[in-house]
């Protein structure tokens, strides 16, 4: 029975049925193949995303402790300098303050300088002018008026105290680390 459809067109069938059988199991070979690359195509995506993700938070956590280490220094650097500026300013004051007492302490000595009694029953002489009354001082012509004297002392405090200042506020390290 089987013979009888064995002709031409049935042999042609038959061979193209086996064809299409054939093209139809590689088709889901391929497609098997192809899903399961694509599964692992979406599952290596999803991981660099997830590691994607992770980096940027440890970014930003890395710039958020960063952040409050500068605040950190900035915070130590600014007490640093003010308790310099604290310190030179107190020891400019009380260095101001000394030469200006030592100054006026000169200049009651220059005007309660008594005259020269002379000798005996002699009429007194004027005493020596101000500023060529102590043994230690020459005579004027050479120095600085008593005011100006004391002008330029202080001035040469601010100079001297202005140099300390910039060289210790130029010492302060803003990255160095908290004192332990």
């Amino acid at each position: 029975m089987i013979l009888r459809f064995l002709n031409v067109q049935g042999i042609a069938g038959l061979a193209a049925s086996l064809a299409l059988l054939g093209l139809l199991l590689l088709q889901k070979g391929e497609t098997r193949h192809w899903r399961k690359q694509s599964a692992q195509l979406e599952q290596l995506y999803r991981d660099e995303r997830a590691a994607l993700a992770e980096t940027v938070a440890n970014y930003r956590a890395a710039a958020e402790v960063a952040r409050a280490a500068d605040r950190d220094a900035a915070e130590r650097t600014r007490a640093a300098q003010d308790a310099i500026n604290e310190r030179i300013s107190n020891e400019f004051q009380a260095r101001l303050a000394d030469v200006r007492a030592h100054a006026s302490g000169l200049r009651r000595q220059d005007a309660a300088a008594p005259a020269d009694p002379g000798r005996g029953g002699a009429a007194p002489m004027p005493g020596l002018p101000g500023s060529a009354a102590r043994a230690a001082q020459a005579p004027g012509e050479d120095r600085l008026p008593a005011e100006d004297a004391l002008i330029a002392t202080e001035q040469a405090i601010q100079l001297d105290e202005l140099i300390r200042w910039v060289r210790q506020q130029s010492a302060v390290d803003p990255n160095a680390g908290p004192r332990r």
